[in-house]
C-alpha cells in the first residue's frame, strides 16, 4: 500500500511548504506568527505520521523515503526564510551547518544503501533530539519576528546554535559508523 494515512500526513507537510513561504512574505502584522503556526502543524504531522505508521502497522518503503525528505525540505526552506528575514551571521552559519549536514548525511545514507550497509546509518535517538531542537529553534525565531522580538530572537538564536551543535554531533556519529565500511570499500582490490 503506497498511500495510507501516515503517508498523506507526510505529503501534507510538503504541501505546507509553499504556505509557509507565502505567509512569511505577507504584509500582515502577525504574518510570522501565522507562519510559525503552520510550521508547528507541520512539526506535529512529523511526529504523528511516524506514530500512526508504527501503531497501525502501516509503515511503507515509500513513507520511509518520503518522511525525511519532507522534514528536510521544510526545515531547509524555513531556515532560508529566517536568514533572509534576519541576516545575522550567526544565524546564517547555523543554518548553513544544518542544511549542509542534511545534504551530507542524505548522500552518506544513499551511498551506504548502495553498498548494503544502510542499517549502520539509520536514524538514532540523537537524530530525533536534533530534529526537535531544530523545530523548536525555528518556531521561536519565527515568533520572535512579530512578538517579544528581542527576547525570542535571542532565545531562538541560542536554540538554533544548540541545534547546529547537535547536528554536527549526530553527523560525526554517522560518519564514525560508516567510516569502516567506506574505508573497506575504498581499499578493496
Amino acid at each position: 500500500m503506497l498511500f495510507n494515512l501516515p503517508t498523506y500526513l507526510t505529503l501534507t507537510r510538503i504541501v505546507l511548504i509553499p504556505v509557509v513561504v507565502i505567509l512569511f512574505y505577507l504584509p500582515w502584522h502577525f504574518a510570522h506568527v501565522a507562519c510559525a503556526a503552520v510550521f508547528g502543524i507541520a512539526g506535529i504531522t512529523d511526529w504523528l505520521d511516524g506514530y500512526l505508521a508504527r501503531r497501525m502497522s502501516q509503515t511503507t518503503l515509500f513513507g520511509a523515503f518520503l518522511d525525511p525528505v519532507a522534514d528536510k525540505l521544510m526545515v531547509a526552506v524555513t531556515l532560508v526564510l529566517i536568514v533572509q528575514g534576519d541576516p545575522n551571521p550567526w544565524v546564517a552559519v547555523a543554518a548553513a551547518v544544518i542544511i549542509g549536514r542534511e545534504i551530507a548525511i542524505a548522500s552518506l545514507r544513499e551511498w551506504m544503501a548502495e553498498i548494503g550497509q544502510r542499517k549502520k546509518v539509520e536514524v538514532s535517538w540523537l537524530g530525533k533530539w536534533k530534529t526537535t531542537a531544530q523545530i523548536t529553534a525555528i518556531e521561536v525565531l519565527l515568533l520572535g519576528m512579530d512578538v517579544w522580538k528581542e527576547p525570542l530572537r535571542q532565545v531562538g538564536q541560542i536554540l538554533l546554535f544548540a541545534s547546529a551543535v547537535l547536528t554536527l554531533w549526530s553527523m560525526v556519529i554517522y560518519l564514525k559508523a560508516a567510516l569502516p565500511s567506506l574505508i573497506r570499500r575504498e581499499f578493496q582490490p
